[in-house]
């Protein structure tokens, strides 16, 4: 996600489209959101209603529904959702500008993530536009959507320290204690900062991965070799429709019934 302006320049359709079709960036994006899921530290075996903070085009929507939550996107790019939608993601998403705050209900929320995102606030393209100020909204307004005792996880690409610093203040001003993990801190390529944000109480923070960052672990193998046989064709369709629609039935999502038509492609001609 990125500033209004920002995401308008650099993310139009075709941008977008070849953003989440960039195997590099799946990749760094699985990983962020796996990592991101983890810090969150929700109950084992449940099904949480997470916030998707600059979901983007869904890429980190998918990883949240790979692992049984349900969740709810907001970006500012209609060209990142109009690729989330054509993908059929299984997350709502909505257009909104997470400078303006988050426009949901008291405690709606069990949890909140966002990868790649919340740098883009402490830029002003316009006068109008005052990084703290936005930054506050932001973190003021999740603060009262996030359930007691639940938390939210922020990866980020910061420019410089003053960044940090300003990002870390307003959350902390919102109401929110907690601070920065840092995994692989000595690794110029795998170093990764996530603002782990606690609504109650002020328990430890976990502790940031080691080493190079280099090992893959096998569930994203497994997930980019499914990937690549659904992008591929090599997967049925309909095998993955069903998949799909078993997923929004165990969420209790309305799915239409399965039929002898699921799948298949449709005639060129009426």
């Amino acid at each position: 996600m990125a500033h209004k302006n920002q995401a308008n320049k650099y993310y139009g359709v075709d941008e977008a489209r070849k953003y989440t079709q960039n195997t590099r960036v799946i990749e760094v994006q699985e990983k962020c959101t796996e990592r991101a899921l983890e810090l969150l530290a929700l109950p084992d075996d449940t099904c949480a209603l997470l916030l998707d903070i600059g979901c983007g085009s869904g890429l980190s929507g998918e990883t949240i529904t790979e692992q049984g939550h349900m969740w709810v996107g907001m970006d500012i790019s209609p060209a990142m959702l109009g690729t989330a939608l054509e993908r059929e993601v299984d997350g709502d998403i909505m257009l909104a500008d997470i400078g303006q705050g988050v426009p949901f209900r008291a405690g709606m929320f069990d949890g909140a993530i966002s990868i790649s995102a919340v740098q883009w606030l402490c830029y002003a393209d316009t006068s109008n536009h005052k990084p703290a100020k936005r930054l506050y909204k932001l973190f003021m307004t999740l603060f009262a959507s996030l359930s007691r005792g639940s938390r939210a996880v922020f990866q980020f690409y910061p420019e410089n320290d003053s960044q940090v610093e300003l990002i870390v203040s307003q959350a902390m001003r919102a109401g929110f204690t907690g601070g920065l993990v840092v995994d692989y801190p000595n690794s110029s390529k795998a170093k990764k900062i996530y603002l782990v944000l606690m609504t109650g109480g002020g328990g430890p923070l976990p502790s940031g991965l080691q080493g190079d960052g280099g090992n893959n672990n096998q569930a994203l193998y497994q997930r980019r070799e499914r990937m690549k046989q659904i992008r591929s064709g090599r997967q049925p369709k309909r095998a993955w429709i069903m998949q799909k629609k078993e997923r929004r039935r165990k969420q209790g999502k309305e799915v239409r019934l399965d039929s002898k038509y699921s799948g298949r492609k449709r005639s060129d001609k009426f």
